[in-house]
């Protein structure tokens, strides 16, 4: 089951006890790239500034697809019953009085996804956003044409059988009005338009049909004629490290090696995606502990000293849309937040997303996930002071959300 939600939302608190450039070759700038690299990746930046003028900045997103419902939960009683009533749509209020022992969520925040799963076949699933930072119910639809259904006043239910281990389970949604999708302010299509024209999504950072193994990157790289270059950024883009525990870092090595031959062979597409990748830890792994997270940095140091509109382009991978180009890039608001801690633009940065939330314009998802993104941004923020101010800004822009979303944030 794909869990849309938690792999968005990241390692919310993870701990940042480690340095920014502990864990690769920190040079003379204090950077993970040499001034030589900078130089020629300030050299792209400067010619992309130009070709942003013919960028489609009016195109308009909608958000993603989401509805207000009701979620119920039933472990005793003639369960196989209920399931027969849901099936022959018994109206909600009819099935609590019929089953008084199932327990009920009002009004949750219900969203659509559609993805092609390892199969390679296009599928959909529907998923609750739990606030409380669980892992969400969710359905799977194998047929994707029920993404277009018309869901209102029906349900749609999930059984689990008694195992040795958990009890008879029927959980279930029920949807009073339809799903929705609306365009998203222009201010925020904006921030989508600018990163997809700087990420350029025509291009993604791996070939297909990757081999799994790894590529090492000589010590005499900078000294290879172009050529050689680029074919050692192919081999590399080919291949797919798998990480086989938490403190391996090949994954995120074999991103900083295919970041510093993309800045040499000025392949700007390729080497911002494998250095985003880095930043939000975009790496497959066997197995990932929490107590290895706090290593791995973020770098968004190395974007702002290219003179990138970084608070644009990380605000506009956090924002989730209906319509995303092909290859949009979204980030992790768990390690989005934690970059965003570290900018020199705290205030600029501050002000946006404490907007966002406010924002009666912007669907309740968005809002919610730069609430999180906020939540986590403060986390690490290492001023107790400064941090305190921010819970009460936080609380104070919490309160503008819808009473179903705000109650609920109110009781954690």
């Amino acid at each position: 089951m794909k869990k849309h939600i938690s792999v968005l939302l990241g390692a919310i608190f993870s701990l940042s006890a480690y340095g920014q450039n502990s864990e690769f070759t920190t040079y003379s700038n204090g950077l993970i790239y040499s001034e030589q690299t900078m130089n020629k990746l300030a050299y792209i930046v400067d010619s992309l500034n130009l070709e942003f003028k013919v960028c489609d900045f009016n195109r308009v997103f909608y958000s993603k697809s989401q509805t207000i419902g009701h979620l119920v939960t039933l472990k005793s009683g003639d369960i196989e019953q209920a399931r027969k009533d849901l099936e022959n749509e018994i109206p909600f209020d009819s099935f609590l009085k019929k089953y008084p022992t199932a327990t009920v969520q009002r009004e949750v925040l219900i969203l659509k996804w559609r993805y092609t799963n390892y199969k390679k076949q296009e599928v959909a699933e529907i998923e609750h956003f739990d606030l409380r930072g669980n892992y969400g119910f969710s359905i799977d639809l194998a047929d994707a044409a029920l993404y277009d259904k018309d869901y209102t006043g029906t349900w749609l239910y999930s059984y689990r059988a008694k195992t040795t281990y958990s009890d008879e389970t029927l959980t279930a949604f029920y949807f009073p009005g339809p799903f929705t999708s609306v365009p998203i302010p222009q201010k925020y299509a904006l921030m989508v338009g600018y990163a997809d024209c700087l990420i350029d999504t025509n291009t993604t950072k791996f070939k297909e049909d990757l081999e799994e193994g790894w590529v090492e990157l000589p010590n005499n790289w900078t000294r290879l004629p172009e050529k050689k270059q680029k074919k050692l950024l192919e081999e590399m883009r080919s291949t797919r490290v798998l990480g086989f525990c938490s403190m391996d870092n090949r994954p995120r090595q074999h991103a900083v090696n295919i970041a510093l031959l993309s800045a040499e062979t000025y392949s700007w597409e390729v080497f911002l995606k494998a250095h985003l990748d880095i930043m939000n830890d975009r790496f497959e792994r066997v197995s990932d502990g929490s107590y290895a997270w706090g290593h791995r940095a973020t770098y968004i140091k190395e974007l702002e000293e290219l003179h990138i509109n970084v608070t644009d382009l990380i605000l506009g991978i956090s924002l989730r849309v209906e319509n995303p180009a092909t290859n949009h890039y979204y980030g992790s608001i768990g390690r989005l937040g934690r970059a965003l801690a570290q900018t020199n633009k705290r205030a600029e940065v501050e002000e946006a997303i404490l907007a966002a939330i406010a924002d009666p314009e912007l669907d309740h998802y968005n809002r919610l996930l730069f609430y999180f993104l906020f939540k986590n941004y403060n986390y690490h923020i290492a001023d107790m002071v400064i941090k305190q101010e921010n819970s009460e800004r936080l609380k104070k822009a919490a309160e503008t959300l819808p009473d179903y979303l705000y109650k609920e944030l109110a009781n954690q």
